[in-house]
């Protein structure tokens, strides 16, 4: 890839993104033009192609999200899936318990990716699409840890009685506000499996950050 088209990729980019950082009020030409530091006439060429993919559209000056990214959204969570199976599965295996991916979703945490270990003759059945207050459970109050302190939380009957989680902040990730746990009735010891997690959290973290791209 020439430099040029390098630099008009990153450009395209980030004038989605500064359409998507506008919100619900829909940003001008003006703005996007300032936001990414190009002219006018620089923002109505890169709107063209992403216009054509349905990843944007235009209400006069004004530029909103297209109905395009639905389609993309709509397999990021089938592909982290994915992704996160064989780092779930190890840790529920390693800890004997249920191992569960969560997502924020504004100031909720979703489960999007369980595994069950095979070899326990007793284990939590944790739905995926489950969804609680990031303020609540090990799974959402992993998420909003702040780095440099504690690597894990681990909580008892917050969300169901009795139920004990371990979870630990996914980081490094960009886009991503995610935590990787686990969940059993049986009391964890969270000095063993507080490690397990912060290091499946860190193996999933090395899945999903993109590999920089050699020209």
């Amino acid at each position: 890839m020439s430099r040029e088209s390098s630099l008009t990729l990153e450009r395209g980019l980030a004038l989605l993104q500064a359409v998507a950082d506008a919100g619900g009020d829909a940003a001008t030409i003006s703005e996007l033009a300032v936001t990414i530091g190009a002219s006018r006439a620089a923002v109505y060429r890169l709107l063209v192609p992403l216009a054509e993919r349905g990843l944007v559209w235009r209400d006069g000056s004004k530029v909103r999200l297209g109905v395009g990214l639905l389609r993309l959204s709509g397999q990021v969570l089938p592909q982290l899936r994915q992704a996160a199976a064989p780092v779930l599965r190890e840790l529920a295996e390693k800890s004997g318990a249920t191992a569960h991916l969560s997502v924020a979703e504004g100031e909720f945490a979703q489960a999007v990716a369980v595994v069950e270990p095979s070899w326990t003759n007793f284990h939590v059945a944790y739905r995926v699409g489950s969804r609680h207050p990031v303020s609540q459970g090990a799974a959402g109050k992993a998420i909003t840890l702040r780095p440099g302190g504690k690597g894990w939380v681990a909580t008892t009957g917050e969300l169901q009685a009795g139920a004990s989680g371990v979870a630990a902040p996914v980081r490094g990730v960009p886009g991503l506000r995610a935590s990787v746990g686990v969940v059993s009735m049986e009391p964890l010891g969270a000095r063993t499996v507080g490690p397990q997690v912060v290091a499946a959290a860190g193996a999933l973290a090395e899945v999903l950050t993109p590999t920089p791209v050699r020209s």
